[in-house]
């Protein structure tokens, strides 16, 4: 077991919002579930707590109820290796959600994502410090990052 995990608290979804994540990123799974009983609080039988992993992370999610809200102070940031990638999880994952400002999204069960082009540092903070700033200022304009406009902007183009 990974020694520190993420903590995701839900109302009442965590095993729906699991079974969507794991179908997102491969080399996803549950690792482990665990029900209510008759001590309650939650419908015994129900899910209470499911360890899982995305893509060899391990997070924990829990069915607490609706005493507490995800908030965008905390986000997963996905490291996305190509546009496909990020224009693929950027429609799954904002699909009955929120699309903000710099690739950040929040999911149709309010958790927030940042869908990261592994490139954005090459563009962003690369040695060219006029293309840098001609990307740093494109990114912020964008509500899904671009990797292609990124380029262009670092370029010059």
């Amino acid at each position: 077991m990974q020694k520190i995990r993420t903590f995701l608290w839900f109302d009442h979804e965590a095993e729906e919002a699991v079974n969507f994540y794991i179908s997102l990123f491969p080399g996803s799974r549950i690792l482990q579930v665990s029900r209510y009983g008759e001590a309650g609080p939650g419908k015994p039988g129900s899910v209470l707590t499911m360890s899982f992993e995305l893509a060899g992370v391990q997070f924990l999610a829990l069915n607490g109820g609706p005493h507490f809200k995800f908030s965008e102070a905390i986000s997963l940031s996905v490291d996305c290796q190509s546009e496909a990638e990020v224009d693929e999880l950027w429609e799954k994952l904002g699909a009955g959600g929120e699309y903000g400002r710099c690739g950040w999204l929040k999911d149709r069960y309010g958790l927030s994502w940042q869908l990261v082009p592994s490139r954005l540092p090459e563009f962003i903070g690369g040695a060219d410090a006029a293309g840098a700033k001609r990307a740093m200022e494109a990114m912020l304009k964008m509500s899904k990052l671009d990797i292609r406009a990124l380029e262009a902007a670092y370029d010059g183009g």
